[in-house]
């Protein structure tokens, strides 16, 4: 068992980091796309915002089957939507087929391999060292671009981007075989039978607890996925970088990214949550400071890389370490995927909201100050959050209404 237990830990980690990285090269081949096809960066990020309002809505149902069914589905099925996804959109000449390829096909996918799924998985199956397996799991989502983007840049840069969409959909489709034939069809104990998704969203709803992790989550929605994978690597065109460097800048993100995850994930299970989360969202108000002025050094993009890197997904960890505390182990795939549609509502806004101000005003500074400003808020909504223990036996897995510990 402990043994299958890590085997989804490994499986979380490549499919996430195959997931993140489709997401993340719409931004690295934005510009390229622009002048070869001639479609707007406004059309481009709507089109990313499209995929994040999909995985908002989908989430939740996607946290349920994990409570009722396990992993396999999950994570199989959504290797093969994101193959698909990819697939389409290497092959596009038209604008709605490349909407619909990554803004509905990939994005079923994005919502079947994401961070919530891995993390609810994971949760459920360890009762020791929980946090540090979470933290590794999901570090996936930042581990694998290490290497996959700058790949992909290369592609891009020697042949096209519709090869680099090529090879991700080739690589998402030899995931979806290994998850398929190494995860069980349920993760660790038994799946839990609820009666209804409604009454469990409504207890969740109740809990002004939910209320904190689910309006923080979409402020770090909005400030990671929504500004910085939608918008870095073309902020980093616009200061006149050139696209290598700014892919493996990206890179040392991501490997910042991942020891930031694995350090949070170590740390959940030993200190005060709440303020581990507040000093997470202050830091990362910080480095948007930074950001506005990068320009024309690229070695401020990469002290800002190594500094938001380690407070990008390291709320993830934390906020499953809250969650799980707050509303049990056996609601937490739904718990989990509501906040986590939160976080990918406040994803679709940063997005669109980057498309536009750039179009209105030529220019990002508007972007990256207003993401100073909510990171603030995130850290203040947390610190209200108690810090109860962890709830580890089936009977303690309810919803507290009305108390945040």
């Amino acid at each position: 068992m402990k043994i299958n237990r890590w085997i989804l830990v490994l499986v979380g980690f490549a499919a996430l980091a195959v997931s993140f990285s489709v997401r993340a090269v719409l931004g690295l081949a934005m510009p390229v796309i622009e002048r070869d096809v001639g479609w707007t960066r406004s059309f481009l990020s709507d089109v990313g915002a499209l995929a994040l309002l999909v995985m908002a809505f989908a989430a939740p149902i996607a946290g349920r089957i994990i409570d009722q069914h396990g992993p396999r589905l999950l994570m199989s099925g959504g290797m093969l939507a994101i193959a698909l996804g990819a697939g389409l959109v290497s092959l596009s000449h038209s604008s709605i087929i490349f909407a619909i390829g990554f803004g509905l096909v990939a994005a079923i996918g994005f919502t079947a391999v994401a961070t919530n799924v891995v993390a609810s998985a994971i949760a459920r199956s360890f009762d020791e060292r929980r946090g540090l397996a979470t933290g590794i799991g999901t570090s996936g989502a930042t581990g694998g671009q290490l290497i996959v983007v700058p790949i992909v840049a290369v592609l891009m840069q020697s042949a096209s981007w519709r090869l680099g969409f090529s090879a991700l959909a080739i690589c998402a489709l030899t995931l979806a075989v290994a998850a398929y034939a190494l995860l069980p069809s349920e993760n660790g104990e038994a799946a839990v039978r609820q009666s209804s998704m409604l009454s469990g969203v409504g207890a969740l709803i109740r809990a002004p607890a939910f209320h904190i992790l689910f309006w923080s989550f979409l402020i770090c929605g909005f400030t990671t996925t929504g500004v910085i994978e939608t918008h870095l690597l073309p902020y980093a065109s616009f200061c006149g970088f050139p696209p290598l460097p700014s892919a493996s800048a990206y890179g040392v993100l991501s490997a910042v990214n991942l020891a930031g995850m694995v350090l949070a994930g170590y740390l959940v299970d030993r200190v005060h949550r709440p303020l581990l989360l507040a000093s997470i969202y202050l830091i990362r108000a910080g480095s948007f400071v930074l950001l506005l002025h990068v320009a024309p050094d690229i070695r401020l993009l990469y002290v800002f890389v190594v500094l938001f890197g380690l407070v990008d997904y390291s709320t993830v960890p934390v906020t499953v370490g809250l969650a799980a505390s707050h509303f049990g182990i056996e609601r937490i795939g739904l718990a989990m995927g509501l906040i986590s549609g939160g976080h990918a509502l406040g994803g679709a806004l940063g997005a669109l909201a980057g498309g536009m101000l750039f179009d209105m005003t030529g220019a990002y500074g508007f972007l990256w100050t207003g993401s100073v400003a909510v990171s603030v808020v995130a850290a203040l909504l947390v610190l209200t959050l108690g810090n109860k223990p962890d709830q580890r036996e089936a009977g303690a897995a309810t919803v507290v209404v009305g108390h945040q510990g």
